[in-house]
Parts: C-alpha cells; structure tokens; sequence
C-alpha cells in the first residue's frame, strides 16, 4: 500500500459539483452513512405543503425509516426546521415505522449541535458531517456521525405499502439462489397446510398471500449465508424452551408478536418436524 495524502475541499464552492451529485451518491448507495443496510424509498418525496424531502431511505427489515436533509456549507436554522418538519409529517403518514430525522452538512457548528440536543429525547435526531476529500483524481465521500439518535419505540409494520420485486431480487441483491432455495423448501411445508397459499416477493421480506390478500402469518429475509423465518405465534415460555432445546438459533421475540429465528440449511431438514409444527399452529391462528 502507498499513503496518498488527500485534500479537503467544500463541495459548496466547487464548480463542478452540488447538492443533487451528493445526493445522487447517496441514492446509490445509502450505506455510505454508516446506518446500516439501508435502500432508498424515495428522493425528492413532495411533502403536502412543505416543499421536497431530500432522501427517505429505510432499512431493509422495514423497521426503520430515515428522513434525511442535505445542506451543503454550513448548517443554519432553516435547515434544522426544514428537517424536523420532514420527519414529522413522515412520522404521521405512516406511523408503522420507527422514523428518525438525519441532518447532513458540511460544516455542524457547535452552536447548532446545542440547539439540536435540545431536540433528542423528544425526537429522534442524527447528524451527519460531510467532508469532500480529493486524493489524486479521486473524490471520495466521509460521514462523520457528531450526533446520535435517541431512539423511540417500534409499532407493527404496514404490509400494504411494501414495494413488489421479484425473486431475481432476492437471489442476486438480498440473498443468494441457496437462501432463496430454503425459503421454497419452508414453503412447501406451509402448502401442505393450504395450497392455495403463494409468495409475495416485496423489497423488504418475502410473504404469504392468500387469493391476493397478505397473509403473513410468517415472513422470510434470505440472507447470504441464513434465512431469517419469522413465524406469528403467541409468547410462550414454552416454545422458547422448546427451541432452546432443539438447538434453534432464536433471535428474539419481537414487538409484532413473531419468533424471530435465523436458519442455516442444514436446520430445515434437522428440524423440519418442529418447523413444521409452528407453521401450522401460526397459520391456524391466522384463520381465526
């Protein structure tokens, strides 16, 4: 490796670049944040009398959603406002999610940092430093987290609004063909139980549906090496032994009232008969 001393410049008065090539950057690849996975839902979301939200990027379990402004120079007060505005209406809009207010800019004062925890607490604020640094005749992006978010609580996701993919998607982006295979093996346990079920391929998890209406009464996340199963089941000391037991990686039980579990493949077959058994009691549930 050779050490490449870079230059710092402000994108603000640079000729060549502004506000929407730092956005599109971030479009491309929103985990140059540092926020974890996340994808972009939208840019430039029209906000009912309240001009354009820069970016709306969400993480990819469709927990969380983030409402992030984009300020290039020096942050000011409009721009606090602006994103608290943002944040707020989102927030009101679609209340299933847990909504956090990003603020980036180049330069964050701590003037500004004062007046912004004021906020944290009461809502959910990140701010993002944003240097430009030039090294030979190559631009790179770094985002330096000065405030983190208090965070609120979660409330059961909307299944409605997800985006429609295919199963490309989750194969080549989310997953892998092998992950992707284990949810069509979990699959073939649940027609046993109904075979008029299929797969809803959304950009955030793979679900049931029933003649067109959602039914997920478990929901699959390939990942690149597991599949995350998340079977809608009653809180039971019970069911926890008994996966404590058997030797099932449980991850949690969360606020929707679903047993998280993460499956390597070699679990669908060592446990199909357990598996098997919490499918039918939640799919038994959700017909009552």
């Amino acid at each position: 490796m050779t050490y490449i001393k870079h230059e710092k410049f402000w994108i603000k008065k640079h000729p060549h670049f502004d506000e929407n090539w730092v956005q599109n950057i971030i479009a491309d690849d929103p985990s140059i944040l540092g926020l974890g996975d996340l994808i972009l839902r939208d840019s430039e979301r029209i906000q009912p009398r309240a001009g354009r939200l820069d970016l709306l990027l969400q993480d990819i379990d469709a927990i969380r959603r983030y409402e992030v402004e984009l300020q290039l120079g020096t942050v000011d007060e409009s721009h606090i406002i602006r994103t608290i505005e943002y944040w707020d209406i989102e927030r009101k809009r679609y209340p299933q999610y847990e909504h956090y207010a990003v603020i980036i800019a180049e330069d964050i004062t701590s003037r500004f940092l004062n007046v912004i925890g004021l906020f944290n607490g009461f809502i959910p604020l990140i701010a993002l430093q944003m240097s430009a640094l030039k090294m030979g005749d190559n631009i790179t992006l770094v985002f330096t987290k000065v405030m983190d978010e208090m965070r609120l609580g979660l409330i059961e996701e909307d299944d409605d609004t997800q985006e429609k993919v295919d199963r490309y998607y989750w194969e080549n982006k989310r997953g892998t063909p092998g992950t992707v295979g284990m949810v069509d093996r979990l699959f073939e346990i649940i027609k046993g139980f109904d075979n008029t079920l299929d797969l809803n391929f959304t950009k955030f998890y793979i679900g049931i549906v029933k003649s067109g209406q959602a039914n997920n009464f478990v929901l699959f996340r390939p990942r690149k090496t597991k599949c995350n199963l998340e079977i809608r089941l009653e809180k039971s000391e019970g069911i926890e032994r008994e996966m404590e037991e058997a030797g099932l990686d449980l991850i949690d039980y969360n606020k929707w009232n679903r047993y998280r579990l993460r499956l390597g493949y070699e679990d669908i077959d060592h446990h199909k008969d357990l598996l098997t058994k919490y499918l039918k009691q939640a799919y038994e549930l959700s017909l009552k």
